[in-house]
């Protein structure tokens, strides 16, 4: 398939085969035992981990076959379902192949429309199959995850920071030892977001060189967060985080994440550190529901204060 030519890397450098994509081997492997029958899909892992470039590798490179796209954050509703993936799965292709419904940001769908959803995918399975992606696995109604064979899509590591230099190598971008090392610490400020680790370095690339003038290192950050709880000083330090949320990209999900692995290497007393950690996993597994992280990050603030 040939790309349209773009100056977006995240485009140009789009996996185009199951071999090129960033995945762990074991759902490499997976993937590749299907054959040209896969089943229902559930894909799942954090924006920006490949969910939504697998599900169109499988149905434009593996199984070569006619498909439906549907982004379901935007078309969410029963009259999606009743109209057009009904329309396109009660015949048969031309060809004799299965036909692929992807439902991309499936976790966006009412629950009206996954109710509907689970009788299309037992009444249409002889023609079609359907892949279903998000961010959430638990939004998704226990009916349709029970239909479907669940993977966790996400790269290592090592295989965003090799995609980046590869990037980087067939752009001819000039890179010093000290320029990779920041490069490392730039992707690991992002992973598994690969999408954004790519974006991010794309903007540091200036004529052939990277220059990376500006990483994030929330461990600096952290401390001040704990620094602010354990002396009381939480509404001043809400105010901070508003001000510089450039210092970690507005991601208060990854924050929290951040601040609890941090919380977790520190040498306090252990049903302190237990409590604090209970607190964070909480108000983490919030963030799956909640309108807006900040203020979800900002209660939890207040509960490690009264810890």
């Amino acid at each position: 398939m040939i790309l349209p030519e773009t100056n977006l890397w995240i485009e140009s450098y789009r996996p185009q085969t199951l071999d090129d994509l960033c995945i762990s081997d074991e759902n490499r492997k997976i993937i590749k035992s299907f054959g040209t029958d896969i089943p229902h899909l559930l894909f799942t892992g954090r924006a920006g981990g490949g969910k939504t470039t697998l599900a169109r590798i499988i149905v434009q490179d593996i199984l070569k076959c006619d498909y439906l796209y549907i982004n379901a954050s935007d078309e969410n509703g029963v009259d999606t379902i009743r109209g057009k993936i009904t329309g396109f799965v009660q015949t048969k292709s031309f060809d004799g192949k299965l036909k692929v419904v992807i439902l991309d940001e499936a976790d966006g769908l009412s629950s009206n429309s996954q109710s509907i959803l689970r009788n299309l995918m037992e009444s249409y399975a002889h023609v079609a199959r359907f892949i279903l992606t998000g961010n959430f696995k638990h939004k998704i109604i226990s009916a349709l995850q029970s239909r479907c064979q669940f993977l966790d899509i996400r790269p290592t590591l090592r295989q965003a920071c090799e995609r980046c230099l590869h990037i980087l190598d067939e752009e001819g971008i000039n890179t010093t030892k000290e320029q990779k090392q920041q490069l490392v610490t730039l992707v690991k400020s992002h992973f598994p977001d690969l999408r954004k680790c790519i974006n991010e370095m794309q903007k540091f690339c200036i004529n052939n060189e990277l220059v990376i003038t500006q990483t994030v290192n929330n461990n600096e950050l952290c401390e001040k967060i704990l620094s602010h709880v354990s002396t009381g000083k939480t509404l001043e330090l809400r105010t901070y985080l508003i001000k510089n949320d450039g210092l970690f990209n507005s991601d208060w999900e990854q924050l929290l994440v951040d601040l609890l692995n941090h919380t977790y290497d520190l040498k306090m007393d252990d049903s302190k550190k237990k409590a604090m950690i209970l607190t964070m996993a909480d108000h983490l597994e919030k963030c799956g529901r909640v309108n807006d992280k900040e203020i979800n990050f900002f209660a939890c603030v207040l509960n490690l204060e009264n810890i």
